[in-house]
């Protein structure tokens, strides 16, 4: 199949990274690591992770990164902008990892819309759960450092994502995917990368705004 570019939407986590394997899988070929960040915190905007880190995902994986920065209010303007400039690189297509909440897919397709791209979502409307099993058994490697109080124990921050990582979640009465954001991973090694990232995480709790909580994650 002819590969097709495209730009990975990347918030550094499972979803995104499990969608770029399945358009990989499509014949898409990644070319750019879209990332944004908020100026206010000058940490990324999904996920709440450091510059850092994402710069060394993407060399893991061998793909170039594209940071954006944006006040909240400026995020959409901020985020169409680049897709215009990717689009003049001939890149066609945006990956995203969103399964089945609709107004995320409006939104991915609207941005790519007004920038000439077309949005694709290898996830979509899948099962939560059978996917979080097949990134674990395709060997992605993921730890838990966003967690949201209000739906999860704080117990669950430094956790690496397994089978019975997944059942203690849903054990203790969140989705298994996290896809309502009861946390949020980040992906450090995998099919996708050409070597692991050297991840660590600290053990200080930090507040994230409302009831979310985070670690502070490294790169050695």
């Amino acid at each position: 199949m002819k590969e097709k570019s495209c730009f990975v939407s990347w918030s550094g986590g499972k979803d995104a990274c499990l969608a770029m394997y399945k358009a990989c899988r499509l014949g898409y070929k990644p070319r750019k690591l879209v990332t944004m960040f908020s100026r206010e915190r000058s940490i990324s905007s999904a996920h709440l992770l450091p510059e850092k880190l994402i710069l060394a995902q993407a060399a893991a994986l061998g793909v170039e990164p594209v940071i954006g920065r944006a006040l909240f209010h400026e995020y959409e303007a901020v985020f169409v902008q680049i897709l215009r400039e990717l689009q003049k690189e001939e890149i066609a297509y945006g990956i995203f990892g969103d399964i089945d909440i609709a107004e995320h897919r409006e939104w991915e397709e609207k941005a790519c819309r007004q920038a000439g791209l077309s949005a694709v979502l290898p996830l979509w409307q899948q099962d939560r759960r059978a996917l979080l099993e097949e990134f674990i058994t395709l060997g992605f490697k993921a730890r838990i450092v966003v967690v949201n109080t209000a739906m999860l124990p704080a117990a669950f921050l430094g956790r690496d994502l397994s089978l019975e990582t997944v059942a203690a979640v849903e054990a203790a009465g969140a989705d298994a995917c996290g896809e309502n954001g009861e946390y949020h991973t980040v992906v450090y090694d995998g099919p996708l990368f050409q070597k692991p990232v050297a991840l660590r995480t600290g053990r200080e709790i930090i507040p994230a705004g409302g009831s979310y909580i985070r670690l502070a994650v490294y790169v050695d």
